[in-house]
């Protein structure tokens, strides 16, 4: 079943800003709420599409993947839409609030486990070390568990403390007409404890952003726009959950001689009028040194050569592409009166004036 486009759920522009994003996502949000369509199985689904869409544009990472590879590159970062209400009542809780000036009427454990985000790295590599792998460090900026109050988010020798307003619950209940209502605690924020000394380190939030170096292992065969996933390495779960992934978007340099199609690299060869008339065995560059290559006899300027295998691994098999030779004849220049006469002596047996 192909996805609609997310920008068209949502009814906005693709230069949309965060605002305008936002705002549409509420009218929608409001006009499809199950809530107010009790039974309505198509209101159904168009809340959820509108959630999905929400989730991806108003996240600026998965924006731009998606803006750049559509579903194919979400798919390729395990992203797969909400799976029920739940998960999309949990995920925009506020967002709720704001619209409907309650919560959802689900309520949402405090210790839910969330897993850490993904992240993106754009690398870039040489010609050659795309072309038969290489090795790399690369330092990645995130967010883990502060180490100074072990995720905490008090000082240390402190705790915090629970929240007199709701309890210790999270949730507080509003009463209306027949109905109550809970809603997420405004004094805690739906976590139970109130923290009173924070931490230095991370501000009470219990997670700081460090520096880490990462050892990534590049595979022969990448090209721009190659992407390697590296599992775990992304932020940190939150109450326990996994941690996200780090993406390794690789761009790669041009190489003075060579060019590359695929798996297959080109490349020009100047010989001398005399070689193409006469025929020559000649050495030509190749990825993995030189190799002999035979020219026959009326070479024309632009005929081509192919050598097997002498191209760029395959990244996902066996086998490597072929090194396609254009030879181009070089016109002789600043003769010397012997040459020109021998030049003349050949046009004339030629038959030409």
């Amino acid at each position: 079943m192909n996805k609609r486009c997310y920008y068209e759920i949502l009814r906005i522009e693709r230069n949309a800003t965060e605002d305008e994003i936002k705002k549409n996502y509420r009218k929608l949000a409001m006009q499809y709420h199950p809530d107010k369509n009790p039974g309505d199985k198509e209101a159904e689904e168009k809340f959820k599409e509108a959630a999905e869409a929400y989730e991806v544009l108003s996240d600026r990472e998965k924006r731009d993947i998606y803006d750049r590879f559509g579903h194919e590159g979400l798919n390729g970062i395990g992203f797969r839409g909400f799976s029920g209400f739940d998960d999309i009542f949990s995920s925009f809780s506020d967002i709720f609030e704001d619209v409907f000036g309650f919560g959802t009427g689900r309520p949402r454990s405090r210790t839910v486990q969330r897993a850490g985000a993904d992240l993106r790295y754009d690398l870039k590599i040489s010609f050659i070390d795309a072309a038969f792998g290489t090795s790399k460090d690369i330092e990645v900026s995130k967010f883990e568990q502060c180490r100074v109050c072990d995720g905490i988010g008090a000082a240390p020798g402190t705790s915090p403390e629970t929240c007199r307003q709701c309890s210790g619950r999270g949730q507080v209940s509003k009463s209306s007409g027949f109905f109550t209502i809970s809603t997420t605690c405004p004094q805690c924020r739906g976590q139970g404890r109130v923290i009173t000394k924070p931490c230095t380190n991370c501000k009470g939030t219990g997670r700081a952003k460090i520096r880490k170096t990462v050892h990534l292992k590049i595979p022969a065969g990448v090209e721009t726009g190659s992407r390697l996933r590296l599992r775990g390495e992304g932020e940190e779960g939150v109450y326990g959950g996994p941690n996200g992934d780090l993406y390794v978007f690789i761009h790669t340099g041009e190489h003075e001689f060579f060019e590359r199609r695929d798996h297959d690299i080109y490349c020009r060869i100047p010989i001398s009028f005399v070689q193409a008339t006469l025929g020559a065995t000649i050495e030509v560059p190749t990825l993995n040194g030189a190799e002999k290559l035979k020219i026959p006899k009326g070479t024309q300027s632009g005929t081509t050569f192919r050598l097997r295998g002498k191209g760029v691994p395959h990244l996902r098999g066996f086998g490597r592409g072929d090194q396609i030779i254009e030879t181009v004849v070089k016109t002789p220049t600043n003769l010397s009166r012997r040459q020109e006469e021998l030049l003349r002596e050949f046009a004339k047996l030629s038959g030409e004036s």
